[in-house]
């Protein structure tokens, strides 16, 4: 998978599902979720993709393709994470490739500070509106600010910039800000999440094991906790 896809990968999926439904409808927290879960588990975009195909081919010819669209990617598990398996095992058998070309930056130094300019923003005036509410959280904002304001220093590096080692660092301080977020999170607005969450997997529990469901269960309680709190995703996974 090149840079700029692998960076991309949500919305190369989105796009890419919406284009074969036929029509483009916001994608729900759930749908993000499994999105995510996928990103964590290492499941190529390509194998993501072909998953998709084969849903939307295996959707047509069941009942309930009959006249009626396929509306959530959560449909698409089963196929996405056999196409993975597949892919998986096909490269397991391959030698590594002798020479790689170099490749382009995905992003422009320019687009990858006015990122982190606009996160440290949200951040601090979190935090700022937070000090007479909830101070712990409010101190725990500001630092994490502090964090990526360091972190942004990399960036006027000489040379070729290392995502990886970038995208690893963001992804710290992302874990940070979610552990701070569960841990400050009242009981009544968890409660509120795992009714949303109960609610639209009902349809989609059978198809997925223990592993993936414990994956995406937790990537939409993140998920939604960011919403609740109007709180950034630091990854450059989001960029776009």
């Amino acid at each position: 998978m090149d840079s700029w896809n692998y960076f991309n990968y949500f919305t190369e999926i989105e796009e890419y599902f919406w284009k074969k439904r036929g029509a483009h409808l916001l994608v729900s927290p759930l749908d993000w979720a499994i999105m995510e879960a996928w990103q964590k588990a290492g499941v190529p975009l390509a194998a993501v993709l072909k998953g998709i195909d084969r849903a939307f081919e295996s959707y047509s010819r069941s009942r309930r393709g009959a006249g009626r669209p396929l509306k959530s990617i959560a449909y698409c598990t089963d196929a996405v994470l056999e196409a993975a398996e597949e892919q998986w095992e096909a490269a397991a058998g391959k030698a590594p490739a002798s020479q790689q070309a170099p490749q382009k930056e995905p992003f422009s130094r320019e687009e990858l500070k006015k990122y982190f300019e606009r996160n440290v923003a949200q951040l601090k005036q979190a935090a700022e509106n937070g000090q007479n509410v909830h101070r712990e959280l409010a101190a725990a904002l500001a630092q994490l600010a502090r964090s990526v304001e360091a972190t942004a220093m990399l960036l006027d590096t000489p040379g070729t910039l290392d995502l990886e080692d970038l995208e690893r660092r963001l992804t710290i301080l992302d874990e940070k800000l979610q552990a701070t977020l569960t841990k400050c999170a009242p009981e009544d607005l968890m409660l509120k999440i795992r009714r949303e969450l109960d609610g639209q997997l009902a349809a989609y529990r059978r198809k997925m094991k223990a592993d993936q469901l414990a994956l995406v269960e937790k990537q939409f309680l993140q998920k939604r906790l960011l919403e609740e709190f109007g709180m950034p995703r630091l990854s450059l996974f989001y960029m776009s």
